[in-house]
């Protein structure tokens, strides 16, 4: 099973027709303390670009949540990464998914998901179980390719993280990358208001 071939099956949902980098990686897992027992949420781990390094920052300590809604991605997740607990789930299922679990909420969030191929809906209903899952000082870490930065969909996106979180710093340009992407820092979930609330 390669990666272009779950691409040409369901493209809305995998997004891209190859992994991640190991320079974006490296960017997009840096908020994950290397102290304490950190949970750790990867939503659209796909085929293990990010979940590799995560063990490893992890070194055996806290709990790595692994979302995947390809049930092929997710059995070979589960086969590659023992000690990952792989949810075969939808990304805006994920407060239910820590629920099941026992789980308090995630201390760092780390995004593969194709933000770019969603609707706008979809879009929005992923971010807003991402933020209700976060910890009050917990990190969001997401990437956008750098080339379709001002299509509609990544410009909803950038505003929807300035929104909701009380910091959104975008890295630089990871150009090892292909496509080569930047990175989306969040930290601090901003309050969800609830019209009519007091």
């Amino acid at each position: 099973m390669s990666f272009l071939s779950e691409f040409v099956r369901s493209p809305l949902t995998v997004g891209a027709v190859a992994p991640s980098s190991a320079a974006l990686a490296r960017v997009v897992t840096a908020p994950i303390p290397r102290t304490g027992d950190p949970v750790v949420v990867e939503l659209g781990a796909g085929t293990g670009a990010f979940t590799g390094l995560i063990q490893r920052r992890l070194g055996g300590r806290g709990h790595h949540i692994a979302v995947e809604v390809n049930e092929r991605f997710a059995m070979r997740l589960a086969a590659r990464y023992p000690g990952v607990d792989v949810a075969l789930a939808d990304a805006r299922d994920l407060e239910a998914v820590l629920a099941s679990r026992d789980l308090p909420p995630a201390d760092v969030i780390v995004s593969g998901l194709p933000w770019a191929a969603f609707a706008e809906r979809q879009q929005r209903d992923v971010l807003t179980a991402a933020v209700g899952a976060l910890a009050a000082d917990g990190a969001f870490t997401t990437f956008a390719y750098v080339h379709a930065r001002w299509a509609p969909p990544a410009r909803r996106l950038r505003r929807a993280l300035e929104s909701r979180f009380d910091e959104m710093v975008i890295g630089r340009t990871v150009w090892g990358n292909l496509p080569p992407a930047l990175v989306y820092h969040c930290r601090r979930p901003a309050p969800i208001l609830v019209p009519g609330a007091a």
